[in-house]
């Protein structure tokens, strides 16, 4: 798989046409080559909750979206990139139901972390709580477990009900690495090319830290998944929401990870008129990154830009943002917070909309991200510039559904036919194309204010220019032959 040139898109199994099949008939039909990277199906397995991400299990394929078939037909044309959700898996898979009937005696409690295995009295140290990064209220649900039943607190990291329908699972387990290496030989079998470790920062749980990326244990799982990865094949890639310096770390061992920095800062340029900090960030990056703009969630603030932005300019970006229709996933935990309560942890709303809805400015914050060295990852509402879905939240009582609106075929046709969608289209057959993109990179501020970045392979060069403020970008491309073109995107 060229993990470094093509252009990736991310969508949910249902999102484009309503199936599998259908993405697989949208991908020949109506986007045909635009894909080479891969296609990033986000999860389409059996599932009780969180939109696919508190899965059932692996071995299956949801009915409503199709099958393994569908996957593999997929594959043929280009690589396919699936989740493990490895940190939880569902309340109401077989395994937690199992434990949840016979209780200790299950031979699936062990994969499963109640309280005492982390506080050995069961109690949870108030201040060990002030310390976890938390992602809800407290970090266990409560169920009744055994025959009789009997409140048992077992760790949750994730979930909006309570008790979560999103179990944590023990990484320590004999049961959870067989599970494992149970689902990549499944993955392999069907023509995954690269997995995505959903919440791989959270395995690991030690009183007294936030229980978020705990060293030197993470890299111990990381190493262990790197060695079932290679047996079947597959390429990983860490999902981990942190400071830049944990996917430069993540970069230097020979990881993928996501520049989660990318889209605030491209987001922050546009709207307050200033690519200072968007430079500086492009120049020093390592470029074994995975770069979005948007997805499924949010775009990253707290704790990715921590320390990194401008008190008064976030505030700036979000109230605009809320202005335009987005909402806020807040940060929990009062120690996470800055000390005025700003607690941003992800700004919701589609690129698209929280840019105002402007063409020009869109397209060149689609050329910054494509730009970017790394796998280019664009989102499938990105793709087609869809705008904020207001009655989805309302619907779904869930602020992420403001950016996951589902396409019909007739919908992706006309959103296909807007002049801002066939302008990114051809901005990434570019990107897909120009030979300059497999080789040196360099980015840099202009007198003007100007971001320039600079491609460069032999003869063959390519670059971009984004003035922030009048939002236009402007490609200049010379060829081995002595061509040479300057265009407005």
């Amino acid at each position: 798989m060229d993990l470094g040139r093509g252009v990736q898109l991310i969508t949910y199994p249902d999102s484009l046409g309503g199936s599998l099949a259908a993405l697989a008939d949208v991908l020949d039909e109506e986007l045909p080559g635009l894909f080479p990277g891969g296609v990033h199906v986000l999860p389409p397995f059996p599932s009780s909750g969180d939109r696919g991400f508190a899965p059932l299990t692996y071995d299956a394929i949801d009915p409503a979206f199709g099958t393994w078939a569908d996957v593999r037909r997929i594959g043929e044309r280009t690589p396919v990139v699936l989740d493990v959700m490895v940190n939880h898996v569902s309340a109401r898979s077989a395994q937690f139901a199992d434990f949840r009937a016979r209780g200790p005696v299950s031979p699936w409690a062990d994969l499963f972390i109640t309280l005492d295995k982390v506080w050995p009295s069961g109690e949870p140290d108030p201040a060990d709580l002030d310390r976890i990064f938390l992602r809800r209220a407290r970090p266990w649900s409560t169920y009744p477990v055994g025959d009789p039943p009997a409140p048992t607190r077992v760790w949750t990291t994730f979930g909006r009900e309570d008790p979560s329908e999103q179990v944590d699972l023990d990484v320590r387990s004999p049961r959870f690495r067989e599970l494992v290496e149970s689902w990549f030989a499944r993955f392999t079998a069907n023509g995954v090319r690269m997995v995505r470790l959903d919440a791989v920062g959270y395995l690991a749980k030690r009183p007294g830290t936030a229980c978020f990326m705990v060293q030197p244990d993470t890299d111990g799982i990381l190493a262990w998944l790197d060695g079932i990865a290679a047996r079947h094949g597959i390429t990983l890639l860490p999902e981990v929401h942190a400071r830049p310096d944990v996917a430069a770390a993540l970069s230097a061992r020979g990881s993928w990870a996501y520049d989660f920095v990318l889209p605030y800062r491209v987001l922050e340029a546009l709207l307050i008129g200033d690519a200072r900090r968007l430079a500086g960030h492009l120049a020093t990056r390592p470029a074994r990154l995975v770069n979005t703009l948007d997805c499924h969630d949010g775009i990253p603030v707290k704790p990715d830009l921590d320390g990194l932005y401008d008190p008064a300019d976030a505030r700036s970006v979000v109230d605009t943002c809320l202005r335009r229709g987005g909402n806020l996933s807040r940060v929990v935990a009062r120690e996470h917070q800055d000390g005025d309560g700003f607690d941003a942890h992800q700004i919701r709303g589609t690129f698209y909309s929280l840019l105002g809805c402007d063409d020009d400015g869109y397209v060149a914050a689609r050329a910054i991200q494509l730009f970017a060295p790394g796998i280019p990852q664009v989102y499938y509402v990105g793709l087609l510039a869809g705008e904020n879905d207001p009655a989805a939240v309302d619907r779904t009582g869930d602020g992420r559904a403001v950016n996951r609106h589902d396409y019909t075929r007739d919908e992706i046709r006309a959103a296909r036919r807007r002049s801002v969608v066939q302008r990114l289209e051809r901005l990434i057959r570019l990107r897909n194309a120009h030979p300059a993109f497999t080789g040196q990179f360099s980015a840099a501020l202009a007198a003007s204010g100007c971001l320039r970045l600079c491609w460069s392979a032999g003869e063959d060069l390519i670059s971009l220019d984004v003035d922030v403020r009048r939002r236009d970008a402007v490609v200049e491309l010379t060829g081995a032959g002595g061509g040479h073109e300057t265009f407005v995107l």
